[in-house]
């Protein structure tokens, strides 16, 4: 049996420690080289860029740069474990960029005392970035950090525990609706968890079309609902006036269940009191909600998603987050808004009902792939994401009017990751 952890730690470690580097984009052999690299011929685009702020995306790897921060107060779902242990998961997530959309990207771990603090500390480094990925930060601070980064920065600024599983969630959730001949706008929704990933995905499912009062979220004290007078601003956005109380209330007759909570916390029997064609995204990671097969057994017309690469159904940010910061570099986006999540989110599922290429079949380890219930959406290696995704996002912003740059003639992110 392989040992996972020490196989893990020997990655990490083995033979340089960390995933990332830096590398050279020009030459840097001779003499001349270097006087162009730095002095005297660097003087030459500091004045163009000072005679020219925008001339920076010009002279120099601005526009295609991401920095991934965090302040390690939620780091997977380990918890508040500090700056330095997220560095680990923050280079992971550079890797990510690099190898699915040709983006660089800079892990940057934050020490502070105060939400201020952090908030001052990115707004005054972002402009040397071309955007900022925000990843394990804990609720609710992160809904405050996010809002006042994005009002202060002239770069997107994405909370990708929030964005980037909503917009995976509400791709493979639309699909499965459609499987199961449900309307979205009618679905009965319980959404155990009501933290940042679960704000986010009811708010962008609402978005696509579900109704605000069809939502049941429940936190550790059970329904969030109106008579509660513990809730903070966030989740009485979803405060239900019902007199249910508990998962049992909330699972009867429901269509869908959102897991973003933690392991075995849906039983089979909840399961079986669940509406006929059920829909259960069991995401807590590693340990789903409860276990498909678990699932399955209760109800054989159920879908079920998980987090884990190891079951059908896998949701996973990677589907998303590159692609989109690719979209919105390629156009200079200002930020990264509601119709650019949602054009991502309808590529996404788009992809699924297509043909799968024999390419993308090997690189997934599959014999075959066709849109139903256990490929309700497209897998983490479906090189077809890149285009596709990044293309719907330019489109949005520029469409939408945050882009400072047209969409480019015959758009191929494609071609600019091979680069």
């Amino acid at each position: 049996m392989i040992d996972l952890r020490q196989q893990a730690l020997d990655y990490h470690a083995l033979p340089t420690p960390g995933k990332i580097s830096v590398s050279l984009t020009t030459a840097a052999e001779t003499s001349e080289d270097l006087s162009l690299a730095y002095s005297p011929g660097v003087a030459e685009p500091v004045r163009e860029i000072a005679a020219n702020p925008d001339d920076v995306y010009k002279y120099t790897a601005k526009g295609n740069t991401v920095a991934v921060i965090t302040n390690g107060t939620a780091i997977l779902g380990l918890g508040n474990l500090g700056p330095m242990a997220a560095k680990p998961v923050m280079e992971g997530k550079s890797l990510l960029f690099k190898r699915f959309a040709n983006i660089d990207s800079f892990d940057i771990e934050v020490k502070h005392k105060t939400v201020e603090e952090f908030v001052n500390t990115v707004a005054n480094i972002a402009d040397s970035f071309g955007g900022i990925n925000l990843e394990d930060i804990k609720a609710p601070e992160c809904f405050v950090i996010e809002k006042a980064l994005i009002e202060r920065c002239k770069i997107p600024v994405f909370h990708d525990d929030q964005h980037g599983t909503a917009i995976v969630t509400a791709a493979g959730m639309i699909n499965a609706l459609d499987i199961q001949g449900k309307d979205i706008k009618r679905a009965n929704i319980v959404c155990l968890g009501a933290g940042a990933a679960a704000i986010a995905c009811m708010e962008l499912l609402i978005k696509c079309g579900a109704q605000r009062e069809k939502i049941y979220m429940l936190d550790t004290k059970g329904i969030v609902h109106t008579r509660r007078d513990d809730l903070n601003e966030y989740k009485k956005l979803f405060a239900n006036n019902t007199d249910k109380r508990t998962l049992d209330d909330a699972i009867e007759g429901a269509d869908v269940f959102i897991g973003v909570s933690g392991p075995n916390l849906l039983t089979a029997d909840q399961v079986k009191l669940m509406a006929p064609n059920p829909i259960i995204f069991a995401c807590s990671n590693p340990d789903p909600e409860i276990k498909p097969e678990l699932a399955l057994a209760a109800r054989d017309d159920a879908i079920i998603a998980t987090g884990r690469s190891d079951y059908p159904n896998q949701v996973n940010n990677v589907l998303c987050f590159p692609f989109i910061f690719r979209g919105a570099l390629d156009v200079r986006a200002r930020t990264i808004n509601d119709e650019m999540k949602v054009a991502a989110v309808h590529a996404i599922r788009a992809i699924a009902k297509e043909d799968v290429p024999n390419e993308v079949l090997a690189a997934c380890g599959e014999t075959e792939l066709t849109f139903g219930r256990n490929y309700i959406i497209p897998k983490p290696m479906d090189s077809r994401l890149l285009a596709a995704v990044a293309l719907a996002v330019a489109k949005a912003a520029v469409d939408s009017g945050v882009a400072a740059l047209p969409l480019p003639d015959n758009y191929m992110p494609m071609q600019l990751a091979r680069d």
